[in-house]
């Protein structure tokens, strides 16, 4: 009987001749800076757990704790017999956290970004998007059957040439959404985001930010971009992570009570999704109390990322134009950026290789994350490797 699925096989053919083909490394046992991966210790300069708090006592002992009272599974979707106390409290945290009227949790980043763009927007509606938006931003459109408007990123002409296309084909009653990353997860840089909102309410445009990378990272005790910028009140919908610098697992969308509410009708993520287990909710909730009390390891997220970042320009290597801690480390040919980041394991450092279709063609990269975990002499040592590797490779 022939293979139906033949063709998948020869595609990953062609992925492993242009030298791009990558299965995951296994990471055994915690993520921590410095880390088991494959089997050999190396510095971790690849994880998203920005401030450490993964393994961090306090919400380690969280978590056991809603084990011992909850178990270990919620039971069912949220709007069924899923929502638990925990989650409450957890949304009300947020709440006060992200001071919004409102915030509701999603299984993921992901979920609550695609969740929220298709449940708020229809077929006769446009979205208007950055380039190099998150692809869950994208799923989201696409699955809203809005029609579907891209700018050139961080391009405020872009922006409002769009927005003018968007009034013109707006059906009657219809709406207009701008949505943008607050960081960009690749490049590392920030939204222009008082400009995105001021022209986008110019033409009375729903606003939506994702703060993934800029939820525990930007603002006031990690507040976010909106913070960051002094927004409060001005941006509708605001999309956070706690799979990165919260160091747990999830989503959650922050805004109006009015928006939470309809999406706990609508969001099809929280209609056909069991909710999250008491362990992780629990988590969460110690991570931000955490973040509230002290911004200790925020600033000591900047000083790494600030000194990391300036001892790569001095070796000559291109970090872009990276405004967080995100670091990438441009190389442009896609099979060489990989055989960098290999070179980078056989020195004891795994910082992933990022090729197309993540980012265009041309732009392949080492992406490097800093954590407040990480010390001087991780760091001092993480460039030492970067050096040789990179003259080896003759990157620089």
């Amino acid at each position: 009987m022939a293979d139906a699925l033949a063709f998948l096989a020869q595609e990953i053919e062609q992925l492993k001749a242009q030298g791009v083909f990558r299965l995951p490394r296994v990471v055994q046992g915690r993520q921590r800076a410095r880390a088991v991966i494959d089997g050999r210790e190396v510095i971790n300069l690849s994880s998203n757990n920005y401030l450490g708090l993964a393994t961090h006592p306090r919400l380690i002992e969280a978590a056991r704790r809603a084990v011992e009272e909850y178990g270990v599974g919620s039971g069912a979707v949220r709007t069924i017999v899923g929502t638990q106390d925990l989650h409450r409290t957890l949304e009300e945290t947020l709440a006060r956290f992200k001071r919004t009227e409102a915030v509701l949790v999603y299984q993921s980043g992901f979920t609550a970004n695609a969740g929220t763009v298709a449940a708020i927007l229809s077929r006769g509606d446009v979205v208007v998007s950055d380039e190099l938006n998150h692809a869950s931003i994208i799923d989201g459109c696409r699955l809203s059957r809005a029609t579907i408007k891209i700018y050139p990123h961080a391009d405020m002409d872009g922006l409002r040439q769009k927005l003018e296309e968007a009034r013109q084909e707006v059906r009657e009653g219809g709406h207009i959404l701008v949505v943008t990353d607050g960081v960009f997860s690749m490049d590392g840089d920030i939204a222009p985001l008082p400009d995105v909102v001021r022209i986008a309410k110019e033409y009375g445009a729903i606003t939506m930010v994702d703060d993934a990378h800029a939820s525990g990272v930007l603002g006031d005790h990690g507040r976010g971009s909106v913070d960051h910028w002094g927004l409060h009140g001005q941006v509708d919908i605001q999309v956070g992570t706690l799979s990165k610098a919260v160091g747990v697992l999830g989503g959650y969308v922050a805004g109006s009570r009015t928006l939470i509410e309809y999406l706990l009708q609508r969001a099809r993520p929280i209609l056909f999704s069991t909710s999250h287990p008491p362990a992780v909710t629990a988590a969460c909730i110690e991570a931000i109390r955490l973040m509230e009390e002290s911004d200790e390891l925020i600033q000591r997220l900047w000083a790494n990322t600030r000194f990391f970042q300036e001892e790569l320009r001095k070796l000559g290597f291109d970090t872009g134009k990276t405004q967080t801690p995100i670091t990438p480390v441009i190389v442009g040919d896609e099979a060489k950026a990989m055989a960098f980041s290999d070179a980078l394991f056989e020195e004891g450092v795994f910082a992933q290789g990022i090729a197309y279709p993540t980012v265009p063609r041309g732009k392949a990269r080492v992406r490097a994350i800093v954590t407040a975990e990480h010390t001087q002499a991780d760091l001092e040592a993480a460039l030492e490797a970067f050096a040789r590797a990179g003259r080896r490779l003759g990157i620089i």
